[in-house]
């Protein structure tokens, strides 16, 4: 009576109190829990009173109508789970499901064995489950004529893990489970298809992503020395270009000396440090130094404290990785030629010898609004608003750019006859100096202009260790908010 994807529910069933099938359709799981004496009594709910009808028909049809109580509920609003053991939520997608169970605020509900059966989105749905505390405890992969699902069963625990993007594509399957590995095998000829598309669009940075996602999909993950990630890294942003007063370099060892998951970041604060041990990371890579001033003492409250206590190491490229080519300021340059017509090629800013530049200068193929170059910045940074001197119409071409905060470099900026100056951190003093020379500044902040390099390391390492997991920090956000 049960197709397979209803019939591996079914099997999940624990069978040790009441059954609430959420979304019962015609009630067929309902009449075949009963029926089979896995429960004694059934809640079968619907949003719409069409499939309740239906529903009623069953129930009636096997005389089970005095052991299957009939629910008009969206979600579980009308339910009582006072009773309840399992609850079952098949044919719907991921999204709806994780939504159902968000809302569902019964205090048993940590008791409850949640079995489901997403037809989309299983990856939002594992990722939901676990930031609800709710730990996937066992998963099958299901076929239906030509398609695969996935089953799962989740439960409370109070040991909060949060998954990163592959693990909750991964999925929880065991070893043994063919139609597992068929499932994996599927999902990443899907994200090969993906990483393809991406590529033929010009968008490298998130092709080579999902190229990295389809490898592990297929291999899953595997360990890589910290040191080969630090000398590759080495290798494109020299840590002993750094400067004097910088403290670039692996600053906190992990026991190991291995990482399979890192996690990237602008700073290493203690949410993000927070966010790696939920994730299960051995390696935070950050651009700000997390040690930058000699340690007298380490306190319970320093994020260094809490990378020694979670075992996690830390390599951190600051001002290695501003000058370098492809670094900070290489990928402005990139996102600055994406969204304006750029002519000829890039000048150095400021020159540090020996080949070494911090910053660019650019010229516009034809001078454009201070106000219209500003809206361009906000969409290549990604900021809530931009500070800017000056009138908005006045004219702009010539421009420099440098990551962070070169407030400083205005003098630079206008020796090198440059009209304009993007940048982060403008003090006061810098903005009344800008207005007397009639230069263009433009404050896009420190956060805003630097984060974005994040993307690039990523993918950099994504290129040459595939076989790791490289997730770029959830909370690494400005930390400031504007009201």
């Amino acid at each position: 009576m049960l197709d397979t994807r209803l019939q591996t529910c079914f099997d999940l069933v624990g069978g040790e109190g009441t059954v609430c099938d959420v979304g019962t359709d015609h009630a067929l799981l309902a009449a075949e829990l009963i029926r089979a004496g896995k429960c004694g009594r059934v809640i079968a709910s619907d949003i719409k009173e069409g499939p309740l009808d239906s529903a009623r028909k069953t129930v009636e049809k096997y005389g089970i109508a005095d052991k299957v109580e009939l629910v008009l509920s969206d979600g579980l609003a009308n339910v009582p789970l006072e009773d309840v053991s399992d609850v079952v939520i098949a044919g719907m997608g991921g999204e709806t499901i994780a939504d159902i169970i968000g809302d569902c605020n019964c205090s048993d509900s940590d008791n409850i064995r949640w079995i489901l059966q997403p037809m989309t989105k299983a990856e939002h749905l594992r990722k939901k489950l676990h930031e609800y505390r709710l730990h996937i405890t066992e998963e099958r992969a299901v076929e239906d004529g030509d398609k695969l699902y996935v089953v799962m069963v989740a439960e409370y625990d109070p040991n909060f893990r949060s998954l990163t993007e592959f693990d909750a594509l991964y999925g929880f399957f065991d070893d043994d489970d063919e139609l597992g590995k068929k499932y994996r095998v599927h999902e990443a000829e899907r994200l090969a298809k993906i990483a393809e598309s991406l590529k033929n669009a010009g968008k490298i940075e998130d092709s080579t992503h999902y190229a990295a996602l389809a490898y592990k999909m297929k291999n899953g993950v595997d360990l890589v020395k910290i040191s080969d990630i630090y000398d590759y890294l080495d290798s494109l942003y020299p840590f002993a270009a750094q400067e004097k007063w910088d403290n670039s370099g692996l600053l906190v060892e992990n026991q190991s000396g291995e990482a399979d998951t890192v996690v990237l970041s602008l700073d290493i604060d203690n949410r993000v440090v927070d966010e790696a041990a939920c994730k299960w990371a051995d390696l935070i890579i950050s651009h700000h130094p997390v040690i930058f001033d000699p340690l007298r003492r380490i306190e319970r409250h320093s994020p260094v404290y809490g990378l020694v206590e979670c075992d996690i190491a830390a390599i951190c490229a600051h001002t290695n990785l501003d000058i370098a080519d492809g670094g900070t300021n290489g990928v402005i340059l990139k996102k600055l030629r994406e969204k304006f017509a750029i002519t000829a090629e890039s000048e150095p800013f400021e020159e540090l010898g020996g080949g070494r530049a911090l910053g660019y200068i650019v010229e516009l193929s034809e001078k454009i609004a201070a106000e219209e170059f500003a809206a361009g910045l906000k969409e290549i940074f990604g900021c809530e608003y931009i500070r800017m001197s000056g009138e908005k119409l006045r004219k702009v071409r010539r421009i420099a750019v440098c990551s962070g905060s070169g407030g400083s470099m205005l003098e630079l900026a206008v020796e090198k006859g440059c009209d304009a100056l993007v940048t982060g951190d403008v003090k006061h003093d810098v903005w009344i100096e800008a207005n007397n020379r009639r230069l263009a500044l433009f404050d896009c902040g420190h956060f805003h202009t630097e984060n974005l390099v994040l993307t690039e390391l990523r993918r950099v390492l994504e290129e040459k260790f595939p076989q790791i997991d490289v997730e770029i920090a959830e909370r690494s956000v400005d930390p400031c908010k504007y009201v």
